[in-house]
């Protein structure tokens, strides 16, 4: 899951297009969408001012677990609403998050699709950082 074009600089794509090719060769599929836990929300918040319900969602995610577990998280909703993985309760599937310097959270989740994330469960965690 990478971020969506735009998502730093109108227009511009910020995932590198060796790492794009390294991750294909080795047969991973790579997908663009806009973050489900901002996107749309994140323009109203810094043109209006204040926050929404999802940048709460996020900020609470960030500031218990850390930026990789929130990382985890949305980019299952994401894949949930691109039908990349399945959903339903016996759905499982293991979501890695992290940031720029790389993997640091692994956890069994419960997909859901965003206009159902009360349907999402973390089942277990596998790895995080002790340290925020």
């Amino acid at each position: 899951m990478t971020l969506h074009y735009g998502a730093r600089e109108e227009g511009k794509w910020q995932f590198d297009e060796k790492n794009l090719e390294t991750l294909q060769n080795m047969g991973a599929t790579v997908f663009t969408q806009t973050h489900a836990l901002s996107g749309v929300e994140r323009s109203f918040s810094g043109k209006l001012g204040g926050t929404s319900r999802t940048e709460t969602i996020a900020a609470v995610l960030k500031s218990l677990f850390g930026i990789g577990f929130k990382v985890a998280v949305e980019i299952t909703i994401m894949a949930a609403d691109a039908g990349m993985v399945p959903v339903g309760d016996s759905a499982e599937i293991i979501a890695i998050g992290g940031t720029h310097s790389g993997a640091d959270v692994a956890c069994v989740i419960r997909p859901g699709h965003a206009n159902s994330f009360f349907d999402m469960q973390i089942r277990e965690i596998i790895a995080m950082p002790r340290l925020k």
